[in-house]
Order: structure tokens, then sequence, then C-alpha cells
């Protein structure tokens, strides 16, 4: 399962369920008990968080101002030269703090949570990010991905994409940045 987390309850947060057919179903939610509710029905075996689920090192919370503003993984996205938004930015701190509470929330109740992005999932498979929807979802059904056609936004492309990190995860066709001990985000192993 993917989500494409919001920041806020406020705005469009969309989810995405893909199964081992690589077959796909989408939905925008709002609320975290609206996400969790959708979890929940879907029992998937892995639910990857576009959101950063950890904070850096050295910080106590993501409202600490002192200590580092990257992660070991975000350090790496920046070697693979894969924009991204740091998770100390102002607006990514609300995000950081809705992950969070997600990730424990669903952890407690027996699920696998994961972080990824989708920008980053896009990049490595060389299709384009969600300003270009058209070539986006083409971009998934070239690698597979079927059954998106009742798609209504960016949030639930997004969603699917990150759907689809899930499914190669769990192929361990997935390859962990970062470290264990702070977080790690997923992407797909790099071919080549």
């Amino acid at each position: 399962m993917g989500i494409d987390l919001a920041a806020s309850i406020h705005r469009p947060t969309g989810v995405a369920i893909v199964d081992h057919l690589l077959r796909c179903t989408v939905s925008t939610e709002y609320s975290d008990d609206d996400i969790i509710g959708f979890v929940t029905s879907s029992l998937p075996d892995v639910v990857v968080i576009d959101a950063p689920l950890s904070v850096p090192s050295g910080r106590s919370n993501i409202d600490d101002k002192a200590g580092p503003h990257f992660r070991e993984c975000d350090l790496e996205l920046r070697r693979l030269k894969i924009k991204f938004f740091p998770v100390t930015l102002g607006p990514m701190r609300q995000l950081t703090k809705r992950g969070i509470s997600l990730k424990l929330r669903l952890h407690g109740l027996g699920f696998d949570v994961i972080e990824s992005f989708p920008g980053g999932i896009q990049d490595v498979l060389g299709i384009p990010r969600h300003k270009d929807m058209a070539g986006l979802l083409k971009g998934l059904i070239k690698n597979g991905l079927n059954g998106c056609t009742n798609i209504n936004n960016e949030h639930e492309l997004d969603a699917a994409t990150m759907g689809y990190l899930g499914q190669l995860y769990l192929e361990r066709k997935a390859v962990a940045l970062g470290d264990p001990d702070e977080g790690l985000l997923y992407l797909p192993k790099i071919p080549g």
C-alpha cells in the first residue's frame, strides 16, 4: 500500500493498494482515522509512506533547532542527485510530525511501515514526476502497473508510485538508503 501523505488533514492524501499482480486501486482520504481505516480494511503486507518517518540523529524531535538538518538517507539522495526537501525545512516539519505519528499508530496495529518518496522512485525508474500526470501514468504502466485508470489527482498517482515501490520491496527489488538506527528510505534498485 502506498500513501502520499499531506501535511494537513485539510489537504488530500492519496492512498493506493497495489497487489502482487500490480493491479492498482486508489482513493483520496483526509483524516488519519480515514487513512488507518483504509489500511486496516485492505490489510497490506507493507505500508509505504511519502513522508519523513524519522529525524536526523542529534535532534530530540523535529522542533529541536539544534543538530544536523540531514539524515544519512537524505545525504545518500543528494549523492544520487535526487532532489528532495530536507525534513527540517519549515513546511516539512508538519509533514514529518504527521508521518511519524501515523507510522507509530500503524506499527501499533502490527503493520510493516517504510518510508520512500515518489519523486525519488520516479527518478530511479526514469519516468516523469507528477507534474506530467499523463507521462507518469504511462511510465508506471510501462513498468507493469495496471488498473490505475480511475486516478483523480496527482496525490493518487504518487500513492500508486508508492504502492509500486511496496511491491518491489516485498520482491526484494528495493534498496534501503540511510542508517537503520536513524531511519531508512527505500528506492527501487538502481539498474546497472
